[in-house]
């Protein structure tokens, strides 16, 4: 489970201090949760607030009950938590093969589990299997990798911010079944970015971000007909239509 209690978040601007995020206080705990909203609206900083790549400047965060709000993206790793960037990085001299034993946190990782991670990612496994992560590999290839890592990883609580960006040669419905099957493999909970319709049509709860703060909330069943225009009061909120 993981609560965010009353996160602010600030930054310096023009020698004034601008709001980012506003009293976000949630706790999730549902095996598939989508947040939502327009750009600019803090989706992605709090996204690397639950990381630890950013420190809340107010409020706390609680993962099972611990208190992991001065724990660095390392740390929270090691209890458990996964986080997929927009733009994956690259690591020279490491290889595919390599990074996935990382992941599994096994070095007795066999090629052919690593194959299977990559397979069901939509690489061709014999042609990556031993690549170099580094410059040769596309921005969708990269975020293919980072994906597979994440299901060898099975972490309690995996987060991906916007998943579908740089993949535009695959497959999209491919995508949703990676998503669909990490969702049955794992006992914790996937927190997605997403404007994709079809990611937030599998989700088991939607949150709208919109300017840093929680705008709507609840079952899909509930949220994704108002982000469709069937509640336009709602979606007056959103200054993006989801598509």
């Amino acid at each position: 489970m993981l609560e965010l209690q009353h996160i602010c978040y600030d930054v310096e601007q023009d020698g004034e201090d601008k709001g980012i995020l506003r009293d976000i206080d949630l706790t999730i705990d549902e095996r598939f949760v989508a947040i939502t909203g327009p750009n600019g609206g803090g989706k992605s900083t709090l996204a690397k607030i639950i990381a630890g790549i950013y420190t809340p400047t107010s409020g706390r965060i609680l993962l099972d009950g611990e208190d992991i709000t001065g724990l660095d993206i390392t740390q929270r790793a090691r209890l458990g938590v996964s986080y997929g960037f927009q733009q994956p990085p690259r690591f020279k001299g490491l290889r595919v093969r390599d990074l996935l034993a990382l992941a599994a946190g096994s070095e007795k990782l066999t090629r052919e589990e690593g194959c299977q991670y990559l397979t069901r990612v939509g690489l061709c496994a014999a042609d990556y299997i031993d690549r170099e992560v580094d410059g040769s590999l596309s921005g969708g290839e990269l975020k293919r990798i980072e994906i597979a890592m994440i299901m060898a990883r099975g972490t309690k609580l995996s987060v991906f911010d916007e998943p579908e960006a740089g993949i535009d040669l695959w497959s999209f419905s491919n995508l949703i079944q990676v998503f669909e099957h990490l969702h049955e493999k794992i006992n914790g909970s996937i927190l997605i970015i997403s404007h994709q319709e079809r990611i937030l049509n599998i989700a088991d709860r939607i949150i709208v971000l919109a300017d840093g703060q929680v705008r709507s909330d609840g079952g899909r069943e509930e949220i994704l007909p108002q982000l469709l225009g069937e509640a336009p009061s709602v979606c007056s909120a959103l200054s993006d239509k989801v598509k």
